[in-house]
């Protein structure tokens, strides 16, 4: 009756006490494997589902570990008085979490029947049937859309985004979740008011969505690429400014129709 809570996945870490990814106070659970090489990525160690060795500080440390839906769990129940007094609970990320679908829709089962909130940070890169078995165990869809042009999107990331932009429509229409539109504020890539302007109108455009957030690029995860051995394609690309950031923010605000903000 309870075989799902064998299920198997394949993480790289799991993060207590996150005030980020979801509401409240989360337990993050990474799993490893992504279809995109986004440049900018901050978790170079989640893109191949394989177990790797990365240098952390000067130190060898092995990254990615087998282990069940009851085991993460055991971890995920510790801080139940913490999701309960602030609306928290589970949410997973990755890499892609939608790359391993039959754990993810078993661990938000699992939550979900402990009553316990759920969350899914993904860009929806998947088949919809994958997606579709996900959604009855899910509260929160925390969904990626990076760019509206195709052809950028391709070249910055190594994917198209029609599939992508199809199943937020899909997940929208579902009405089956609360549904955030996330965006990677990168330099370069999508910082200019047209390029937000269009990702706003597209927001726009979906039935149930609550809010929109610019999540500004970052540098933190770039010594990962050197203990992978790996370059780190962002080259000397800075962060946006604040002033950068809160004039994408108003347009943002003025053309989705939403509640926007900056980072979360």
């Amino acid at each position: 009756m309870d075989d799902y809570l064998k299920t198997t996945v394949r993480i790289f870490d799991i993060q207590r006490y996150s005030i980020h990814d979801g509401n409240g106070i989360r337990t993050i659970v990474f799993l490893k494997g992504c279809v995109l090489r986004c440049r900018w990525c901050c978790n170079p160690e989640s893109q191949e589902f394989a177990i790797q060795t990365m240098k952390v500080q000067g130190e060898e440390k092995i990254i990615g570990r087998d282990v069940t839906v009851e085991e993460v769990m055991r971890t995920v129940e510790k801080d139940r008085t913490y999701y309960r007094r602030t609306g928290g609970g589970l949410t997973l990320s990755g890499g892609e979490s939608l790359c391993q679908p039959e754990f993810a829709r078993d661990l938000l089962r699992a939550a979900q029947e402990a009553g316990i909130n759920t969350a899914l940070e993904s860009m929806g890169h998947a088949q919809y049937s994958a997606i579709e078995q996900i959604l009855p165990y899910l509260d929160q869809y925390l969904l990626d859309i990076k760019h509206m042009n195709p052809e950028k999107h391709e070249a910055f990331t190594g994917k198209r985004n029609e599939l992508m932009l199809e199943n937020a429509r899909r997940i929208a229409d579902s009405g089956m979740t609360e549904l955030s539109i996330r965006v990677p504020v990168v330099p370069g890539f999508n910082d200019t008011p047209e390029e937000i302007g269009a990702i706003a109108a597209y927001t726009r455009s979906l039935k149930n969505v609550r809010r929109m957030h610019l999540l500004p690029y970052h540098r933190l995860g770039q010594d990962k690429y050197k203990g992978l051995g790996r370059p780190y394609l962002m080259g000397d690309v800075e962060p946006p400014t604040n002033e950068k950031m809160e004039m994408l923010l108003r347009t943002a605000v003025e053309i989705s129709g939403v509640e926007c903000q900056i980072g979360g």
